[in-house]
């Protein structure tokens, strides 16, 4: 790539970070989640607003940028790079932040709140099969059965990126609010990538690969479980053996590493990369000396490539040419109300009372990023046509707006996210730094 090529990436990049810092700030100042205004960022300066009201000006800063994909390109490819590398180190802080606080005493409650809130939708979606409009959504691949399936995602899933971020801007992800969430997420994603793998193998064949599917599901659980359990003990004693000379040197070099390590062992064995860097951060160790180099790493991914993740997301979307009032009006409705009836429901069955009900269950309907991953993914595979993927991606965000807002309400109000004996916070020192800000 050459110096000029470089030079007019930079501009690109400068000005999605600076409009994503500008409009999160905004956003803020009007009690939403900071977040929400960095993807509003990209949908101004993509081509719903700039390229639609101005194209000479969306053409001089983007002129190298596929506005469909932000792929196509030398600028696109480098876009690219920085759009993955902002989604990793967002889920390797989310895992780093977290992996203190997964215990035996929430395995009831999250196993609840996963099999009701996550399980029941997805039942409830596949029964009402035959009054939903397919043929609406219906994309050039013609698999109703691979629609249903994306369907049933789409009103099941819980974003693990956006929700974490929602977390961080609150500084509640040290919380057992946020540990209750976060591990019905994690759940709900091992689950539902699984019948996402099996929606695009229907879509490319007529005859299931079932193999193929089997090995996948079989690799991604051992990749989970392996995560979890040995993986963290195994790099606590790598980080403090002698021989480690780039532990005791560079500890921050070190987790970079190890993130590293768990993504191309992920690509190796056809694992979500997403899920491999939140495991990362699970397994990195965060004492000693690796407690200020993961506070550093996550202060300038919080001020660089996160937001600009966030932006792209937003500038990939273009309202002008697919996007149908009707249709995001009833799936948002409908999904909203089945994931926060089987949440509530599985919430009270876990023992969950009055309010931290409804704090439950507004904080697993936000669909963020791994709604806005299955939209791109299906609409690739031919699932669904461009106004279900736009559809698809606005209730991700609407829904992660709506969650954000909802829970700085409480807070600001001073509630507990949680009550009970086994859980009294204090709001403000829940609303106090743990980590890093922007």
């Amino acid at each position: 790539m050459s110096e000029a090529a470089f030079g007019s990436f930079l501009i690109v990049f400068f000005v999605l970070l600076a409009t994503a810092h500008a409009f999160a700030h905004l956003f803020e100042k009007l009690h939403q989640p900071r977040v929400v205004g960095e993807i509003f960022a990209g949908v101004l300066v993509g081509p719903s607003l700039l390229g639609y009201f101005f194209p000479r000006a969306s053409a001089a800063i983007f002129q190298q940028l596929s506005p469909a994909t932000g792929t196509n390109t030398s600028n696109g490819d480098l876009l690219g790079f920085i759009y993955w590398l902002g989604l990793l180190l967002l889920m390797f802080a989310s895992g780093a932040e977290t992996q203190h606080l997964f215990s035996k005493h929430d395995q009831r409650q999250i196993g609840w709140l996963a099999a009701v809130g996550t399980g029941l939708p997805f039942v409830l979606v596949i029964l009402a099969s035959p009054l939903l409009p397919l043929n609406s959504l219906m994309g050039q691949a013609n698999q109703p059965t691979a629609l249903l399936l994306v369907i049933g995602i789409a009103v099941s899933v819980t974003s693990i990126p956006v929700i974490s971020r929602i977390f961080f801007d609150l500084k509640i992800l040290h919380t057992r609010f946020a540990r209750l969430v976060l591990g019905v997420a994690v759940i709900e994603d091992t689950v539902l990538w699984a019948v996402l793998a099996v929606a695009t193998a229907l879509a490319a064949s007529a005859v299931l690969p079932q193999r193929e599917i089997i090995k996948h599901i079989a690799s991604t659980t051992l990749f989970f479980a392996i995560g979890l359990t040995a993986a963290p003990a195994l790099f606590r004693r790598l980080s403090s053996a002698r021989w480690n000379f780039l532990a005791r040197s560079s500890p921050l070099g070190y987790i970079i590493l190890v993130l590293f390590t768990f993504c191309t062992l992920a690509g190796r064995f056809e694992v979500s990369l997403v899920f491999a860097a939140f495991l990362a951060g699970f397994a990195v160790p965060s004492d000693g000396s690796f407690t200020q180099s993961l506070d550093t790493l996550k202060r300038f991914s919080f001020a660089t490539f996160v937001p600009v993740y966030f932006a792209v997301v937003g500038f990939k979307l273009d309202l002008a040419k697919s996007f149908s009032f009707s249709m995001l009006a009833l799936f948002l409705v409908g999904a909203c109300a089945v994931k926060l009836a089987c949440v509530s429901t599985g919430a009270r069955l876990a023992g969950f009372r009055g309010l931290d009900i409804t704090n439950l269950a507004v904080a697993t309907n936000a669909r963020g990023g791994p709604g806005i991953v299955l939209a791109s993914v299906a609409f690739d595979a031919g699932i669904v046509n461009a106004a279900g993927y736009t559809t698809l991606v606005l209730v991700a965000i609407l829904t992660s707006q709506a969650a954000g807002a909802w829970l700085e309400y409480v807070l600001r109000k001073g509630w507990p996210l949680l009550s009970g004996a086994d859980f009294q916070q204090n709001p403000q020192e829940a609303r106090e730094p743990q980590a890093t800000t922007d």
